[in-house]
């Protein structure tokens, strides 16, 4: 893998600064202000450098998010450890949230890397959002009412309290499901190494602080900047492409948006239930929806805009060639026009082509007002038009003299009045195997028609003897 010169050294002297705070720390052993603030910390904050430099085959979204949830933890730890050295305290409420807006970071960052793609749409990205959001919030808010009867301090002290362990079960799930549906390689390996770490260090702080036997700075600490670590080097491997990635992205959308929904709702039937803080992810995760709604129906009108437009003729607004075919392949039974203008090139080298579109247009218009209902006119390419008629022999002649009397008249332009004639052959669908065999001989007698003058010829009566 080409990866960049200054890639590489910030990998190695992040795994420098790891190793030197490893052996400080062994050699050490009392907490001090290098190895416990500056080098633990430093090891998260390069590995959000890690992750923002990532190489291109990785998604920018789960980049970024990687690198911010690094940077937003580290800083959170910084803030946290400052207090334990210096008398200058820093509020707990600023670290406390910098620890908070790493679970929803991390959740877009795995969630983006159930794919491949270097980048993604507008609705992928709303998806990873409100999976982040909704999932994290809800679950953090229903555990938050039982848990304030068993413990002190502030509905926010409690309500972060909780947020920890349901964030890593929400991770520790997130791990399993990315198992099962990626792949294994190294990138996957990396990954779920990663948060398996930092999970296992997160559980083991909980648990250790409850009995409490927690010691600040111990070894198990440096699970967390080890998983930081992981995580980012992950970011340098190409990603195997998940099963179902795009239905479990937006099924899992959806069910936040619900989860979310049910938790407004007993807000609404349960006033003070919640604290009014814990609302406000669930008004988010609506809102996106909504966002998210408006952007599908314009993806599916853009989406249904294109395919209308791969099977119409630019200029006329007709059927094309390609959607011509495919009709000729799905009729039974019918007769197949072709049809060519006599005199057009003249009038379009002589009057220019903006002349020469709009005698098209007028032309499609005229042959339109005389085919029967059920058939298909289209532009086939040039000045040759097609037809497709559902219709029996003796309507067969009769149609032919309708298409070609509608130019038995002058088409005015804005350069003047000019004529054009046009030669038609036709034959019957049905009488052949392959549908094309009746568009090769409706062809050959259209060009007989055109030699011989005689503005419209049928297959296997004056032409018996054509091709």
């Amino acid at each position: 893998m080409n990866l960049k010169r200054p890639y590489l050294g910030l990998k190695w002297l992040t795994g420098s600064v790891f190793t030197a705070h490893l052996i400080l720390g062994w050699v050490l052993p009392e907490n001090n202000v290098v190895v416990d603030l500056i080098l633990f910390n430093l090891i998260g904050i390069a590995a959000a450098a890690i992750a923002f430099n990532a190489p291109l085959i990785t998604d920018r979204i789960s980049a970024n998010s990687f690198g911010l949830a690094a940077l937003s933890w580290s800083f959170g730890s910084f803030f946290s450890t400052w207090n334990s050295f210096f008398d200058l305290q820093i509020s707990e409420g600023v670290s406390d949230f910098c620890y908070v807006i790493f679970y929803p970071l991390v959740f877009v960052g795995v969630t983006r890397s159930f794919t491949q793609k270097r980048s993604i749409s507008a609705l992928e990205l709303l998806d990873t959002v409100i999976i982040a959001i909704g999932f994290t919030s809800v679950l953090t808010a229903f555990f938050l009412k039982p848990a304030m009867v068993g413990f002190d301090g502030s509905a926010w002290q409690v309500f972060t309290s909780i947020l920890y362990p349901v964030g890593d079960i929400v991770l520790l799930a997130m791990v399993v499901v990315y198992l099962l549906l990626t792949p294994f390689c190294i990138r996957s390996a990396l990954l779920a190494g990663g948060l398996l770490s930092f999970i296992a260090a997160d559980f083991f702080f909980i648990w250790s602080s409850l009995k409490g036997t927690y010691q600040f700075g111990s070894t198990s600490d440096n699970g967390w900047i080890f998983g930081l670590l992981l995580l980012s080097l992950a970011l340098a491997y190409p990603s195997p492409e998940s099963i179902f990635s795009e239905k479990i992205s937006s099924y899992s959308a959806t069910v936040a948006l619900i989860a979310s929904s049910c938790l407004l709702g007993v807000a609404a039937l349960r006033p003070g239930y919640f604290p009014s803080f814990v609302l406000i992810p669930g008004f988010i995760t609506i809102a996106l929806a909504f966002i998210r709604m408006s952007f599908a129906l314009q993806e599916a009108n853009t989406a249904a805009t294109e395919r209308a437009l791969a099977r119409t003729d630019e200029l006329t607004g007709l059927s094309n060639r390609r959607n011509f075919l495919l009709h000729l392949a799905q009729l039974k039974s019918g007769y197949i026009y072709l049809l060519d203008l006599d005199g057009f090139k003249k009038i379009n080298d002589s009057l220019g082509h903006a002349a020469g579109d709009e005698l098209l247009r007028q032309v499609a218009g005229r042959f339109a007002r005389v085919i029967p209902v059920g058939a298909q006119l289209a532009r086939l390419g040039g000045d040759e038009f097609g037809v497709l008629a559902p219709i029996d022999s003796t309507e067969a002649g009769e149609l032919a003299q309708a298409l070609a009397a509608t130019l038995s008249y002058p088409i005015s332009l804005l350069t003047g009045q000019v004529k054009v004639k046009v030669s038609i052959g036709f034959a019957q669908i049905g009488d052949f195997p392959d549908p094309v065999d009746s568009l090769r001989r409706a062809d050959l007698v259209m060009y007989e028609a055109k030699r011989s003058g005689s503005g419209s010829l049928r297959w296997g009566s004056e032409s018996e003897n054509i091709g």
